[in-house]
C-alpha cells in the first residue's frame, strides 16, 4: 500500500542522510511484501520489513527482522516505525 511503503521510505531517507543506512530492496511474494535494508550494498540485510497478507480480505501482519531474529510483530507500519525511532542511531561528530 502506497502509504505503508511512504512511511518506511520516509524512515529510510532520514537514516540514510545521517549515514547510517545505504540501500535497500524490495521484494514480493506471494502473500508476502518486504523491504530489506542495508547498511553496505552487498551486504545481507541489516534490517527486513515484512507486510504478510495472504488474501485481501485478510488484516496484515508485519513483522521487523534483523540478521538473526525478530524484532517486533505488529498489525500496523506505524508500529514498526514506531520501534525502529527506540533503536540506537549513529552518531556522528
Amino acid at each position: 500500500n502506497r502509504d505503508e511503503l511512504g512511511q518506511i521510505l520516509a524512515t529510510y531517507s532520514t537514516r540514510v542522510a545521517s549515514g547510517e543506512w545505504r540501500d535497500y530492496a524490495i521484494d514480493h511474494l506471494p502473500g508476502i511484501a518486504a523491504f530489506s535494508i542495508f547498511r553496505h550494498t552487498h551486504e545481507t540485510p541489516l534490517y527486513v520489513v515484512e507486510k504478510q497478507q495472504r488474501y485481501p480480505t485478510e488484516k496484515p501482519k508485519f513483522t521487523l527482522r534483523d540478521r538473526n531474529k525478530i524484532l517486533c510483530k505488529g498489525s500496523s507500519m506505524q508500529e514498526i516505525i514506531s520501534y525502529f525511532n527506540r533503536l540506537p542511531r549513529l552518531i556522528t561528530g
